[in-house]
């Protein structure tokens, strides 16, 4: 794992922060604690933990279907304070028409996801990544006072 703090963040560059993490289960505590870590000093006014759960929601999605040929492959996460609001984007090389909303039974045991995400993000979206394969972001308004 490796990560990225930006300490001077500015209207031209908005990025407080990233990681960069192996597809494997253990990165999904792993981008908990340090977004956590990380973005606790900014005194966020929302809950930390809605944050962080949407975050570990979207790079579990990432780790199960963000399947690539090309060996290593990695999960990159960037987070960002534009004006009042905080956007996290989830980084990984698969497709980004594989990305959508389920409709899973009351007894399925995965599938909901994104339905986390759409219930408590103030928005969210999928399309391409920049780094090649699908970005999946998330936006909270309100995260710091203007």
């Amino acid at each position: 794992m490796a990560y990225t703090i930006d300490r001077s963040p500015c209207e031209e560059s908005p990025r407080l922060g990233a990681m960069t993490l192996p597809p494997v289960a253990e990165s999904v505590p792993r981008a908990r604690h340090w977004f956590r870590k990380f973005i606790t000093p900014y005194e966020p006014a929302r809950p930390v933990d809605d944050c962080v759960l949407l975050l570990s929601e979207l790079v579990t999605n990432a780790i199960l279907h963000g399947r690539s040929d090309d060996e290593p492959w990695v999960v990159r996460v960037e987070w960002f304070r534009e004006g009042s609001a905080l956007r996290v984007e989830v980084h990984n090389p698969g497709l980004p028409d594989d990305v959508r909303l389920r409709c899973p039974d009351s007894d399925d045991a995965h599938g909901r996801g994104l339905l986390l995400v759409d219930a408590i993000a103030d928005s969210w979206h999928c399309g391409r990544s920049r780094f090649g394969g699908t970005v999946v972001s998330f936006e909270l308004a309100g995260v710091w006072p203007l």
